[in-house]
């Protein structure tokens, strides 16, 4: 990737067991903190190995992401969290979820209760700081991305495009189907870490009406 990084390539499929294999070599390099190494970014399936090419060589690199992933300790990978996320969902806090119900003949209440029923993978942080990309989302409430992306998604929305699920952690474009809105922050610049949520932590959502989410975002305002 360049003449300063290396993407390592852990499987060709989404999957779980595929992205526990990042995670673990994740870890491993984090642990290790390799000389010249300035970034790991980790991906579904692979990870992005960016380095100081003064320090480190790409042939080194290569050779020492090589014995690290030969020997990996994964008893150092830690416990997945489990993170509760309030959401409030329909109306204009999620103006898609009439129209998914709609395109899988549901109510919305059944395309909420599909959404709420399993506990999901966080399988990268990705698009914008903070975006958790979530799955397995159900296949019953599976939905394509809109065909016109909206210019402006509001911080907290949650959607849902494919199989997966996902928190839109600034204002940002997206094309995601909004189902819903969660006053929780996912990403705080002054917060160590910034990013509430890591790769391999595990999310469950849960419900809450539109008067308890405001109350909840003055508290945290």
């Amino acid at each position: 990737m360049g003449d300063r990084s290396l993407l390592v390539e852990l499987g060709d499929e989404i999957s779980p067991a595929v992205n526990q294999r990042v995670q673990e070599l994740f870890n491993g390099l984090d642990i290790q903190k390799p000389a010249g190494i300035l970034e790991l970014v980790p991906a579904y399936r692979s990870l992005l190995v960016i380095c100081d090419p003064l320090v480190v060589s790409l042939a080194e690199l290569k050779h020492i992401i090589t014995e690290i992933h030969h020997n990996l300790d994964r008893s150092q990978l830690p416990e997945p969290r489990t993170v509760k996320i309030p959401v409030v969902y329909g109306d204009k806090y999620g103006p898609d979820l009439a129209e998914v119900a709609d395109y899988h003949h549901m109510t919305p209440g059944e395309v909420v209760g599909f959404h709420t029923q399993p506990i999901y993978r966080v399988y990268m942080i990705g698009f914008t700081p903070g975006y958790p990309y979530l799955g397995e989302l159900p296949d019953a409430i599976a939905t394509g991305r809109r065909k016109t992306p909206r210019i402006r998604v509001p911080k907290g929305s949650v959607g849902i495009a494919q199989k997966q699920s996902g928190i839109y952690s600034v204002d940002s474009p997206g094309g995601w189907q909004i189902i819903g809105w969660t006053p929780i922050h996912l990403f705080d610049p002054q917060r160590n870490p910034p990013s509430l949520l890591v790769m391999g932590d595990r999310v469950q959502f849960y419900t809450i009406t539109a008067e308890e989410a405001e109350q909840w975002q003055a508290v945290q305002s």
